[in-house]
């Protein structure tokens, strides 16, 4: 069984800094997978490059056994690849459905005539669009936010927001970097259930994340990176009981 996202001796040097090295692994359909390291181990610069934000120095990233590293983010998302990012990307001026709306984007089958003449193909699609898009913000847990305008809602709110975004392009894979950053207790709580529900779908996520409890409860398989190269990967039993972990990571 081919896995689903391979990175094999992936590095990216910026001028003679190595901010990842020789990394490989891979994730199979459906697993949650967790990249974890202290901060400036290289979790962020990972995700960009896999998701082609920056092109690798060398190796190689692969989904579904296809070559992927030189492919634009917008190439990537027609092939099943969506990710979320640290800093929020929302559009505050447009209303919550309306954002997830963009999502929907590569759904919508128009071209310059339909467009043009507003002909009923491309009204059937903006109205599937718009169904589909109050579906994931229930989803989500935002289905009250339908029309609100998005500078009107919660930090969390937000944030699930953007995950719903994401999901509206069908994707095969989703990479969250730091979705519960900013987060209280209760919207982590909540996060950590919006994740399994995601994964019930048959949707696999990657997430980078500095929460313990939340990588360590709901991951199938951990990463740790520490400066750009990786200090373990396995399960989250293995990961927590890993001597080398617990001193680079926890201060051991």
């Amino acid at each position: 069984m081919t896995a689903l996202v391979e990175v094999n001796n992936l590095s990216k040097a910026f001028g003679g800094v190595h901010a990842v090295e020789g990394v490989s692994f891979s994730v199979d359909a459906g697993q949650v997978y967790s990249v974890i390291g202290p901060n400036g181990a290289g979790k962020t610069t990972l995700f960009n490059l896999i998701t082609g934000l920056y092109t690798p120095t060398s190796g190689e990233v692969k989904l579904n056994g296809e070559s992927i590293a030189k492919l634009q983010p917008n190439e990537l998302a027609e092939r099943g690849m969506c990710r979320t990012f640290q800093q929020m990307q929302i559009c505050m001026n447009m209303t919550a459905i309306e954002n997830v709306m963009l999502g929907r984007h590569l759904t919508l089958k128009s071209n310059l005539l339909t467009t043009l003449f507003r002909l009923p193909a491309l009204t059937r699609g903006e109205k599937a669009a718009r169904e589909k898009a109050a579906e994931l913000m229930e989803f989500v847990g935002c289905g009250e936010y339908l029309d609100t305008e998005a500078s009107a809602m919660s930090y969390g709110a937000l944030k699930r927001l953007e995950i719903a975004r994401a999901l509206a392009a069908e994707p095969k894979v989703v990479l969250l970097d730091e979705p519960a950053a900013g987060l209280n207790a209760v919207e982590t709580a909540a996060l950590e259930d919006l994740i399994r529900k995601i994964a019930e779908q048959g949707i696999t996520v990657m997430l980078v994340e500095h929460d313990m409890k939340l990588v360590m409860g709901i991951s199938d398989r951990l990463l740790v990176l520490n400066y750009g190269r990786v200090l373990a990967e396995g399960t989250p039993e293995q990961i927590r009981s890993n001597p080398d972990v617990i001193a680079a990571y926890l201060g051991g």
